[in-house]
């Protein structure tokens, strides 16, 4: 299979989750053998979206170069990858990608109506000779990386949530990313929104844009002055444990975009892997040290 580039240019906007800055994207047709790279054009620095550039995981992926930053690149990435586009310019004019409604869904939307544009260079598959597992004893998170003859990713997400309960979600390479995990929303719980807020985080969170799960009781007071924190209309709590402006799109919604965002983490290996990749509690941290890992190990 050859290497695909997008056909034309796409253009998104909007608020970044984390910093609430504004920012206008553009993604371009790149040439063959380019990989994917972000241009703060505010600044002028070119920043490879690459395992060795991530600088932070905390509560998203950011790379790095040169003093600039770009954060929460993992949807982008995780879109680019499940359409197939090996190579992708994308220019923004601020340090954070803006987060659309939480999910890849309008990325997807954008670009697959359209197709990709097919390179004169074969794809490069990224392969590896022998297994290797990445792992997280603290929280008994792991990432593993097996040799396969197709790639493919599965993840299971256990929060110990007696909403969420264990969510497994699996993704064999196939055209299936559109419909069935592109649309699955980012998601916090209700009990970490003070916290998050108070380290300087999801200034640009709303519920537009995530899922907020409800696992402990909470008072109505308590809802109506998160709601005016984050300016959120009045909401209540649903039977099924989340505020009652989501309507899921899947039963394990929450499983899935855990999936989502591991493929787009683990794109920074630096291509399409040749692997079997399976992950359990995965979340930036682990995926990243995955992906690093994985840059060390390349065939």
């Amino acid at each position: 299979m050859n290497q695909q580039t997008l056909i034309t240019a796409y253009k998104f906007e909007g608020r970044g989750l984390h910093t609430g800055k504004y920012a206008h994207m553009t993604l371009k047709p790149a040439p063959a053998g380019y990989g994917i790279r972000f241009i703060r054009t505010d600044l002028g620095i070119e920043i490879p979206a690459l395992a060795s550039k991530v600088t932070r995981t905390d509560r998203s992926t950011t790379i790095s170069e040169g003093g600039a930053n770009v954060i929460t690149i993992e949807h982008l990435m995780s879109a680019l990858t499940g359409l197939g586009v090996d190579n992708a310019c994308i220019e923004i004019n601020n340090e954070e990608v803006p987060i659309l409604d939480g999910s890849a869904l309008r990325y997807v939307r954008a670009i697959a109506p359209d197709g990709l544009q097919d390179q004169d260079e074969e794809r490069q598959l990224v392969e590896f000779s022998e297994p290797f597992e990445v792992k997280d004893e603290k929280t008994g998170s792991w990432v593993r990386v097996e040799p396969s003859d197709r790639m493919s990713f599965e993840a299971t997400s256990d929060f110990n949530s007696h909403v969420l309960g264990v969510q497994s979600a699996r993704w064999n390479g196939g055209n299936n990313y559109v419909a069935k995990i592109a649309p699955c929303r980012t998601f916090v719980f209700f009990h970490e929104l003070e916290f998050l807020a108070a380290r300087g985080l999801v200034k640009g969170g709303d519920v537009d844009n995530a899922i907020v799960i409800v696992e402990r009781p909470v008072s109505t007071e308590q809802i109506d002055n998160m709601c005016k924190l984050f300016g959120m209309p009045h909401l209540s709590v649903t039977g099924q444990g989340y505020l009652s402006n989501i309507q899921l799109h899947f039963p394990d919604e929450c499983g899935r975009h855990k999936l989502l965002d591991l493929i787009g983490d683990m794109r920074l290996m630096g291509g399409f892997p040749k692997a079997r990749i399976t992950a359990y509690k995965p979340g930036h941290s682990i995926n990243s040290l995955a992906a690093r890992t994985a840059l060390s190990k390349i065939k």
